[in-house]
C-alpha cells in the first residue's frame, strides 16, 4: 500500500480562535506521527478566517519541534507572494533545525483574493508568468555557493530541502515534469484535470538531481466515523465551508448540520459533487474501499489527506480510522 500523509488547513471552528486551532494542529501532528503518516503539510492561505496557517513556515517549525520523525512541510508556499531568496532562507533555517525532515511545496496561486494579494505587495511588480523562473531561482539558492558568488542564502545554501510542484491544472504538471520534481495535485478540491495532469507529468518527466522517476501525490478528503451516517454529518462542515467560500462568504468552519445537502439548490449540489468528488466519507469499511479504489484508479504514488472537521476529537478519530484502514490494506497487499 502506498504511503499516506496529512494536509492540515489548520481549521478555525466557529466559536473558537486561532490559538486553539494551532494547538489542535500540534496535537494532530503528534498523533499522525504515531499512527504512521509519512508527512504533515500545511498550506498558505491569507484573509481566510477559517484557516490559521497563513504564516506557513512558522507553523511548519512549530510542528517539526513538536514531533521527531514525521516529515513536515508546506503544501504549499505560494511563491508569487515571496522573494525566492527569502523562501530559501526560511526553509533553509527549518532544514538546519530539523535535518532530513523538511519539504517545500510550491504553488503559483495567490492563496487569497486579489485585494489581499495587493496588500501582500504581490501586485506591484508581479509577473504571473514568472513562476517557472522563480522556482529555478529558488532551487539555485539551495545549491552550494560558488566561488565569487556575492549573494547566498544563509541558511539555505548547500542544504537538502526537497522541492515539490503543486497544481490543480496542467501547468504545474508540465513544469514539474520539465524540472524533474515530485508533483502534488490538488484533487481534494479541484479534481477536474487530475487524470490529464498525472498523464502529462508522467509522459514528459525528465530525471533530475532530486528525482530519478516520476512521483505523484494526490490530495483527497477523508471523513471517517463509526458509521456512514456519522461521517456524512461530519462532512457537512466541509460542504458548508466550500459553499460559503464559493459564494464570497468565507468564514470560520461551521458546525455540522443534519441533511445539509438537502437544503441546497441544484447548482450548489452540482458544484459540491464536482469539487469534492475525491472525498471518501463513511465507516471504516467504506473508507477502506474508497481509498483502495482511488489508489487503484489513479496509480498515485502517495495520498495526502485533509479533513475539515468541526470537532477536534472527531477529527482525530477520523485520521485514526484512516490509519487503521491503511494498515489493513497494507497487510492485505
Amino acid at each position: 500500500m502506498i504511503p499516506i500523509s496529512v494536509l492540515d488547513l489548520a481549521p478555525v471552528a466557529e466559536g473558537s480562535d486561532v490559538a486553539r486551532s494551532l494547538a489542535n494542529t500540534l496535537d494532530l501532528a503528534r498523533h499522525a506521527e504515531g499512527w504512521g503518516y509519512r508527512r504533515y503539510w500545511l498550506a498558505e492561505h491569507h484573509n481566510m478566517p477559517g484557516i490559521a496557517s497563513a504564516a506557513t513556515a512558522v507553523v511548519v517549525g512549530q510542528v517539526a519541534a513538536a514531533t521527531s520523525t514525521i516529515r513536515v512541510g508546506a503544501g504549499g508556499i505560494m511563491l508569487p507572494n515571496h522573494a525566492p531568496l527569502m523562501v530559501a532562507e526560511a526553509f533553509g533555517t527549518l532544514a538546519a533545525l530539523y535535518p532530513g525532515r523538511i519539504d517545500l511545496g510550491l504553488g503559483r496561486a495567490p492563496g487569497t483574493d486579489m485585494a489581499t494579494a495587493h496588500a501582500l505587495r504581490r501586485g506591484l511588480n508581479a509577473d504571473p508568468n514568472a513562476f517557472p523562473q522563480d522556482v529555478v531561482e529558488l532551487i539555485d539558492w539551495f545549491r552550494p555557493p560558488q566561488p565569487g558568488q556575492r549573494v547566498q542564502a544563509v541558511p539555505g545554501a548547500g542544504l537538502e530541502v526537497p522541492i515539490w510542484i503543486l497544481g490543480s491544472s496542467l501547468f504545474g504538471a508540465q513544469l514539474a515534469a520539465a524540472l524533474g520534481l515530485p508533483y502534488a495535485f490538488a484533487s481534494h478540491f479541484a479534481p477536474a484535470e487530475m487524470e490529464n495532469a498525472v498523464r502529462i507529468y508522467r509522459e514528459r518527466f525528465k530525471p533530475s538531481e532530486q528525482l530519478a522517476k516520476p512521483y505523484v501525490m494526490l490530495g483527497m478528503s477523508v471523513f471517517a466515523a463509526e458509521t456512514d451516517a456519522a461521517a456524512l454529518l461530519l462532512f457537512s462542515s466541509q460542504q458548508q465551508a466550500f459553499v460559503n467560500l464559493r459564494s464570497g462568504r468565507a468564514g470560520k468552519l461551521p458546525p455540522p448540520v443534519e441533511n445539509y445537502q438537502d437544503t441546497l439548490d441544484p447548482s450548489a449540489r452540482a458544484m459540491l459533487a464536482q469539487a469534492l468528488s475525491c472525498a471518501v466519507v463513511g465507516s471504516p469499511e467504506t473508507v477502506k474501499a474508497g481509498i483502495a479504489d482511488f489508489t487503484r484508479r489513479t496509480g498515485a504514488d502517495e495520498l495526502i489527506v485533509t479533513g475539515q472537521i468541526f470537532d477536534h476529537a472527531a477529527r482525530l478519530r477520523s485520521f485514526e480510522i484512516l490509519a487503521d484502514c491503511h494498515r489493513a490494506l497494507a497487510r492485505a497487499a
